[in-house]
């Protein structure tokens, strides 16, 4: 199966890849290279015959007309978006244009191709559409998410996630197009962006920084490893059903206080010896977000039932693998911070074109 992936350069994204690529799928990687998208994280696959880089846009519809056309993909992921909410809050625009207009320009384009295809290949066509349970809106005490349940999103980022699911149902309604939704809760793993919050206390614990932890940490969060919501992204695309939404949780609630001292105690037996234990010593507590969320649970019964998907990894082994790969990687996350990344993966690109 070829299958064209957007934003396969980001931290889902290149999980995403590199498990395709290795179980043989043909990936067309097609990434506009944003400050969060990295080849690096790509370097195992970046020689493999059937792995496929493009710099390229959602935005753009003459680019991505050409691309399916000169590709003719089976499938398409649509993965690529600007994801985090503080950046939404400080600049929504960007949040606006590529989730919603990418959305679009995409939708568009994949309509138009698919309805070109002859019959048994628009038949076995999937767009598969990648979203967030911040849609959701907030959660008190109790209750999970289930798929019927009603939008009701709080921040720049969710908001524009919601308007693209929308988009995606509308296209599926109006003119048939074969689409599937997924809504996944919180993410990590090795290769995240350090922006997000477990790398970010990771690396400033390993550097002996201050972590700051917005509030009192009392939001929570139901958490998933990459690699397991990978896993859950590749079942749905190949047996999920056509219209339908599928949440992917990670069962691991948690508050964001006890993630940082868990991430603080897997330090201190990891690295006894760091002039930063106990690393709990450097939590900071700080003013809390602008429209904080107070929590996030998802019922993911229906992937399980339907299709047979659970979790592999649980919240403690997860993040002890999370843990032990940036100890061991810091060359990757400090090439990001001093933007290095950037230069090198410039001149990577210049290097493909001139050849």
């Amino acid at each position: 199966m070829r299958v064209l992936v957007t934003g396969g350069a980001g931290f889902i994204g290149s999980e995403l890849v590199r498990q395709m690529v290795n179980n043989g799928f043909e990936v067309i990687n097609f990434d506009k290279l944003t400050y969060a998208g990295n080849l690096e994280s790509l370097h195992s696959v970046a020689d493999r015959p059937n792995y496929h880089f493009l710099k390229q846009d959602i935005c753009d519809a003459q680019g991505l007309q050409t691309t399916l056309e000169r590709f003719t993909p089976d499938a398409i992921m649509h993965l690529a978006a600007e994801s985090h909410v503080d950046r939404s809050i400080s600049g929504p625009k960007a949040f606006i244009e590529t989730n919603i207009g990418g959305t679009y320009t995409l939708l568009e384009a994949a309509r138009l191709y698919w309805e070109q295809l002859p019959g048994n290949k628009q038949d076995s066509f999937r767009f598969l559409h990648v979203s967030t349970d911040e849609v959701y809106g907030s959660l008190g005490e109790e209750g999970y998410f289930t798929e019927s349940t009603a939008y009701s999103p709080n921040s720049p980022y969710s908001a524009s996630k919601a308007a693209s699911d929308h988009l995606v149902r509308a296209w599926h309604h109006t003119y048939g197009l074969p689409v599937i939704t997924t809504n996944c809760s919180n993410n990590y793993g090795p290769y995240q962006f350090p922006e997000k919050l477990i790398p970010l206390m990771i690396i400033h614990a390993l550097q002996g920084k201050p972590l700051p932890v917005y509030g009192q940490g009392r939001n929570v969060r139901d958490w998933l490893f990459v690699g397991d919501h990978a896993q859950a992204l590749q079942l749905v695309l190949e047996k999920g059903q056509l219209g339908e939404t599928y949440n992917i949780g990670g069962m691991a609630e948690m508050a964001n206080i006890d993630v940082v001292r868990k991430i603080c105690d897997i330090l201190d037996e990891l690295l006894p010896e760091s002039p930063n234990h106990p690393h709990d010593q450097l939590i900071n507590f700080v003013t809390d977000r602008k429209g904080h969320d107070f929590r996030y649970a998802i019922d993911c019964s229906k992937i399980r039932n339907e299709l047979g998907w659970t979790p592999q990894e649980n919240f403690a082994s997860g993040l002890r693998k999370t843990i032990e790969w940036y100890v061991h990687n810091p060359i990757w996350w400090q090439r990001i911070q001093n933007g290095s990344y950037r230069q090198s993966q410039s001149f990577s690109l210049r290097e493909r074109e001139l050849g």
